[in-house]
């Protein structure tokens, strides 16, 4: 028997599908920041509906990460809204509020929106809403949605998805990565995905600065009693190497890695004085819940806010929020 999640899951696919048949023009959104998900997914996306006569625009409020300018149709990407049909759907991928895509996109209406997320706490803020919270990546939900369109999956479709997947579930590193999402990954494989290349750029590749400042992330980083390791990345450490956000990828994974470390945090200082703080968590401590007392999201294993300065205040909230959620879970056991 369908549960009854199950089955508005399924309705509300049908509908999403139906609105994508039913219009010509479209927007793929990536939140602020991307990932490879939101980017993986907005491209084989804008890729199946560009094989069915549809008019496809990618619409992000940032540069595309170099290490994701591999991917095909990734130099099709605008940052205005120049040439936009004024009959488009704004497709929203891998963001749990209208917010995250940017002061652009704040004023498109719930009507011009379609809304295909994994993440817990989903505001279902559009029109139409395909929200799965139980999956691994954005990108499985898109494969989900090219295959009922009866679109092919060529090859650089697949790469695209499985670039979505391989990084959400941290190269099936993550507990989100059971038997379905392997067997979805070997089949996209199957279908041409370049796994060697997109590993490469994911996990091999690293930029002269990115590198340098892990070095120094590595050297300076702070390891609690209780198992919080968190490190500082500020705009003068970003002049000094010539680095950008995008040369920070993965540095909190090498947090995490730290022995004893339960939960580990890169606060990296934007030019306004705010901090973007990046979590992940071994899997004993919720992130999620420690991002959302800090007015942010994510997952259970990986999370991020946005806290404002001074570091030293913005340090002890997240602290003490961490520091309750260990409290909660130990209450609980």
């Amino acid at each position: 028997m369908i549960s009854p999640d199950g089955v508005r899951t399924a309705a509300d696919l049908r509908a999403v599908v139906q609105a994508l048949r039913d219009h010509e023009h479209f927007v793929m959104c990536a939140h602020e920041k991307p990932d490879a998900d939101v980017i993986g997914s907005g491209l084989a996306l804008g890729l199946a509906l560009r094989s069915l006569g549809k008019d496809v625009r990618y619409y992000l409020d940032d540069e595309v990460p170099r290490n994701l300018r591999f991917l095909p149709d990734s130099d099709r990407t605008q940052r205005t809204l120049t040439g936009v049909h004024p009959d488009a759907l704004y497709v929203f991928l891998d963001m749990s509020d209208q917010a995250r895509a940017g002061d652009a996109l704040r004023s498109v209406a719930p009507a011009r929106i379609v809304n295909i997320d994994h993440h817990l706490g989903n505001q279902r803020f559009g029109g139409w809403n395909y929200v799965v919270d139980t999956e691994a990546a954005t990108g499985v939900l898109v494969l989900n949605v090219i295959a009922a369109l009866g679109c092919s999956l060529t090859p650089d479709i697949a790469t695209c998805l499985l670039t979505a997947i391989i990084s959400d579930t941290g190269c099936f590193m993550y507990s989100s990565a059971g038997p379905a999402t392997l067997r979805l990954a070997a089949a996209l494989v199957t279908l041409g995905a370049d796994k060697d290349r997109i590993t490469e750029q994911l996990y091999q590749t690293r930029s002269y600065s990115g590198q340098k400042i892990l070095g120094r992330v590595l050297e300076d980083f702070k390891l609690t009693e209780d198992g919080i390791c968190y490190a500082t990345v500020s705009q003068e450490l970003l002049r000094t190497y010539g680095a950008g956000h995008e040369d920070l990828e993965d540095i909190v994974g090498a947090l995490r890695a730290v022995e004893h470390a339960e939960v580990a945090a890169l606060f990296k200082e934007s030019p306004d004085g705010t901090y973007r703080l990046s979590l992940r968590s071994r899997g004993r401590v919720n992130v999620m819940a420690v991002a959302k007392a800090l007015g942010g999201g994510g997952h259970f294993r990986a999370a991020g806010a946005t806290l404002p300065g001074p570091l030293d205040a913005a340090l002890q909230r997240f602290l003490a929020a961490v520091r309750a959620e260990m409290a909660a879970r130990s209450g609980a056991e």
